[in-house]
């Protein structure tokens, strides 16, 4: 199959909408290609990258991206950068992608990059390319160029829910005696039970909810999110278009005697959960451990329905790890073509020996 890569302006959401939608449905894309998670970005932040199509000798949609050009700063001075399905604005990328990539109808992968990349040689108006949260040994780090350089790499934690259901539901024999032993501590804190879960069921109720995490979350993060009212606009947009699909679920946790425990945002798709925000009340004793409860407590619900996995997405949170029964990884690259300015950045970082992301 032929296939030719264009970039254009973004158009209308409502048009893109019924386009991504479609390929969505061909794809085996992750959630964060999915339109409940890039039209809300696009809606909640305003933001209008181009957009990048991969078609087919008749001009239907093979693969669709998102694609953002800035003059991001350098060791050096600011550089030219195209971000995909990123805006390259900090401020605007504060919903940090996983999972990245092209949305691609099956079984086209491989030729749809070839064709991004392909097309992204011939742009003259780039120096360096940003690959946030893909995995590891993807194929977009295939196109040839000067450098590419891997800034971070990011441990998945995860749940493996068949393995839970293999036990019987006993989720904590899957775990080790430190942390089996903190959430049963917890657990006694609570009234001898795992917190009862209801799910936000209404628009209100999710802004009330939403603005409970804001205010659970004050002070409790160096860098904290939930302070940025742009970034609170797009959760709860966000809940709202994934509560009508079933791709977004809020959870409020609650203990035996009506106290809430915390909240959960999660996001529920093909046959996987994975935890993307949380909220915590206040420990009410020096052994309770309210976060370990509510993971605890949803490693249950979605191994009661049927799901495969409960992932608590990139993070190298020590908490992550000792709920965790498997891992994976994601990464972020930048990979630059040549100029003379990243040539003496480059020198500079080998001289000194500095890191990529420093």
């Amino acid at each position: 199959m032929v296939l030719t890569a264009r970039f254009s302006s973004l158009p209308d959401l409502a048009s893109l909408e019924t386009r991504w939608r479609a390929l969505e449905a061909a794809s085996a894309s992750s959630f964060f290609l999915g339109w409940t998670w890039t039209g809300s970005w696009l809606e909640s932040y305003g933001v209008r990258p181009e957009l990048l199509t991969v078609a087919d000798q008749e001009g239907g949609d093979v693969a669709l991206a998102l694609l953002g050009h800035a003059m991001m700063p350098r060791l050096l001075g600011r550089c030219a950068t195209l971000s995909l399905n990123q805006s390259g604005d900090p401020a605007l990328d504060r919903p940090y992608v996983e999972y990245n990539g092209l949305l691609v109808a099956k079984p086209n992968e491989g030729a749809a990059v070839s064709a991004f990349h392909e097309a992204l040689a011939r742009r003259m108006d780039w120096r360096a390319l940003r690959l946030s949260g893909i995995v590891p040994g993807s194929p977009l780090l295939g196109m040839p160029v000067r450098r590419s350089l891997c800034l971070d790499r990011s441990p998945v934690y995860q749940v493996d829910l068949d393995a839970v259901r293999d036990a019987s539901g006993d989720y904590l024999s899957l775990l080790s005696s430190n942390t089996r032993s903190q959430i049963r501590r917890a657990i006694k804190d609570h009234g001898g039970a795992l917190p009862s879960i209801t799910l936000a069921s209404s628009a209100a109720q999710s802004a009330a909810w939403i603005e409970e995490m804001r205010v659970l979350n004050e002070g409790r993060h160096s860098d904290n999110a939930w302070a940025d009212p742009a970034f609170r606009r797009f959760v709860v947009l966000l809940a709202d278009r994934g509560r009508d699909n079933g791709e977004v679920e809020l959870l409020r946790f609650t203990a035996a005697d009506g106290g809430t425990v915390g909240l959960l945002v999660n996001f529920v798709y093909r046959g996987q959960a994975m935890n993307y925000q949380s909220a915590f009340a206040a420990p009410r004793s020096s052994k309770d451990k309210p976060g370990l409860l509510c993971h605890a407590a949803a490693v249950a619900h979605y191994a009661g329905q049927g799901l495969s996995l409960y992932s608590l997405l990139a993070g190298k949170d020590r908490y992550k790890q000792s709920l965790a029964t498997r891992e994976e990884a994601l990464e972020w690259w930048v990979i630059e073509r040549f100029s003379p300015r990243l040539e003496g950045e480059a020198l500079l970082r080998r001289m000194f020996r500095r890191p990529a992301s420093a």
